[in-house]
């Protein structure tokens, strides 16, 4: 092989290299939770609100959370925001606010408690990353029966 091909297949492995360097931080994908519950944090409560609409960034209604409930949504990219319409009581007025974040690279289901959040807290009080737990019928599906060899009908 010449010097010629040589350096042009080695052009084409860097462009290719400095692609998915890009993508992987332009196009890396989150899902995003938004929590409308009771946040405890240092001994103080940080009570949910009545209401919570979460608007897009055009001004869509996205979801509407009453008190305990959790809204989810995607984002692509490493910033995110959303308006939040916030009615802290029934009969009281809404109020709109921002959240923008930068997201963390190393999650990839975030949940964020908008009480929390909109208090000020330091984001390891409002912050934390989904773990999906398996239900009863899954664990059972999985753990061996009592009694039951595990190793039956294994081929070595």
């Amino acid at each position: 092989m010449n010097k010629r091909a040589l350096l042009f297949r080695l052009g084409a492995v860097l462009v290719l290299i400095a692609i998915a360097a890009c993508m992987m931080v332009i196009g890396r994908g989150h899902t995003i939770y938004l929590d409308n519950k009771t946040l405890e944090y240092e001994g103080t409560e940080y009570k949910a609100y009545y209401r919570a609409t979460l608007y897009g960034p055009d001004g869509e209604k996205i979801s509407r959370l009453n008190a305990r409930e959790r809204g989810m949504t995607t984002n692509i990219g490493q910033s995110f925001s959303i308006t939040v319409g916030i009615i802290e009581q029934k009969d009281a007025d809404e109020v709109m606010q921002t959240i923008a974040l930068k997201l963390p690279y190393n999650m990839d289901g975030i949940i964020v408690n908008i009480p929390g959040y909109l208090a000020g807290l330091p984001q390891e009080a409002w912050m934390s990353e989904f773990v999906a737990t398996p239900s009863e019928a899954e664990l059972q599906e999985e753990a061996p029966a009592d009694g039951e060899d595990v190793l039956a009908g294994a081929e070595f």
